[in-house]
């Protein structure tokens, strides 16, 4: 029962989107990366530029002679240029402060060293100032840059400024990402659509129609001149949708030949039914020249109805797949010697090698049925030879085997010929008799298959043999 085919992805969950957002998360991921550093030095050199401006207006003080004296005015102004509550520098084990008038009230203080400048130092820094910047006091200490005229400054100031700009700036460079992110996934989407979404869009919606008509050859895929892989995928796709096709309508047309062949061979086997009861009828008769013709009359009939019958047993073959039980092996060979006209046979010896007690699990119709195909086979072998062996025997050898067991059916007959070896097992193409079908061993081998072994031909000379491996534990006595 064919189902229904799976619905093509909308416009929101096809590959087409997941690559957009892959790309665009990939590329945030990546400027997110780069961003730590850059927001940590944007932040040094805010910090830098603050303190550079207190080196100043510290070196401006250290040029006046009193400090002390100096008008308020002036040092707010400084103070306020600096963006600074106050600034304290050091020269030769001594300190000067200047602060404003009117001071804010003290809040927590967090030190800043920028004699501390690697990487992590700083993106740390950085983010400790987007987290907690709001409500606290920064005390920037660094180096003068005048030997020992200003040794080392500290500006004390709050950090609320840098956390505002840090916050603009972190917005500005989100902003940029995203836009390039968008951009980039935007170009690179045109691009791998036109190379790849496309194309696996096609090979995609060719598979779900093919799948429901494959016997449309309209719907076989044309490939295209691409050499990469996706050129390689429609040629074999191509490839294979043709086979399928030849192969469906093959089969259609075998099914309908086999049923024409099966009502035919109905009607004809039914009729040589008839001519049989009558070719009996004929035997009756005490004319010497019917005499002499009817056992060629009978043979043929009899080699017809087999015939017939053998082509209506191979086109009821069931697939059922085989019901494993416990099978006494020597006796269902016993059994089937005594189908396949073995027993008691007025030329033809028959040897049973399989030792009593020994067990299997496996279909024991199945595996009869195998067993019957090739003793009747080697008998009919050994009837049909025209120099007989001195002492005509069939033998179903027996062998044990780490992984199972070996059974063979061998003869000491004349041999197959060399047509019949070549198309061994193949139905209507193996047999060894004239009129024969090669159906027998068709089947066999089928079964065999079936219950996970093989079934093989080896030469003897004189003779032949079937080795049969069927895989299994077994049971010895």
């Amino acid at each position: 029962m064919t189902s229904e085919p799976r619905a093509m992805p909308g416009p929101f969950s096809g590959l087409s989107v997941k690559l957009i957002a892959t790309i665009t998360l990939v590329i945030l991921a990546v400027e997110v990366v780069i961003y730590l550093p850059s927001a940590g030095n944007y932040r040094e050199a805010w910090l830098n530029d603050r303190l550079r401006i207190g080196i100043v207006a510290a070196r401006v003080l250290d040029a006046v002679p009193d400090v002390m004296n100096l008008p308020r005015m002036l040092t707010d102004r400084l103070l306020n240029s600096a963006g600074a509550i106050a600034i304290v520098y050091r020269r030769g084990g001594q300190s000067q402060l200047i602060e404003l008038e009117e001071k804010p009230m003290p809040r927590e203080a967090v030190t800043v060293d920028m004699r501390q400048n690697d990487y992590p130092t700083l993106i740390m820094g950085a983010l400790d100032t987007l987290a907690h910047g709001d409500d606290r006091t920064l005390r920037i200490v660094g180096n003068g840059d005048g030997g020992d005229e200003v040794a080392e400054v500290e500006v004390l100031m709050s950090e609320t400024p840098l956390r505002d700009d840090l916050i603009g700036y972190s917005w500005t460079i989100g902003l940029i990402s995203l836009l390039v992110a968008v951009l980039t996934a935007g170009v690179l989407y045109l691009l791998v659509s036109r190379l790849l979404i496309a194309p696996i869009r096609r090979l995609t919606e060719n598979m779900v129609a093919y799948r429901m008509a494959p016997e449309n050859a309209a719907l076989i895929i044309a490939p295209t001149r691409r050499k990469d892989e996706i050129g390689i995928v429609e040629n074999e796709l191509a490839a294979m949708e043709t086979d399928i096709f030849s192969m469906l309508r093959q089969r259609r047309h075998l099914a309908d030949l086999g049923l024409a062949v099966a009502k035919i061979n109905h009607d004809l086997r039914n009729t040589l039914t008839s001519a049989q009861l009558l070719s009996d009828q004929v035997v009756a008769l005490d004319d010497p020249k019917i005499q002499r013709l009817a056992p060629r009359l009978v043979h043929s009939i009899d080699k017809a109805i087999g015939f017939a019958q053998s082509v209506l047993d191979y086109g009821r073959q069931s697939a059922t797949p085989p019901k494993p039980v416990p099978v006494d092996l020597r006796a269902l060979v016993d059994e089937s010697a005594l189908d396949a006209g073995l027993v008691r046979h007025p030329d033809i010896a028959f040897a049973n090698k399989v030792p009593d007690g020994v067990s299997i699990k496996a279909d024991p119709e199945q595996l009869a049925r195998v067993f019957v195909n090739l003793m009747r086979n080697a008998r009919e072998a050994l009837e049909a030879a025209t120099e007989k062996p001195p002492r005509p025997e069939v033998t179903v050898g027996f062998a044990s085997a780490p992984a199972g067991l070996s059974l063979s059916v061998s003869d000491n007959g004349p041999g197959l010929p060399p047509r019949a070896r070549e198309n061994l097992f193949v139905a209507f193409e193996g047999s060894a008799k004239a009129g024969g079908t090669g159906l027998g061993l068709a089947i066999a081998r089928e079964l065999v298959t079936a219950h996970g072994g093989t079934l093989s031909y080896t030469p003897l000379d004189p003779g032949t043999r079937f080795d049969i491996a069927l895989p299994g534990s077994i049971r010895l006595p």
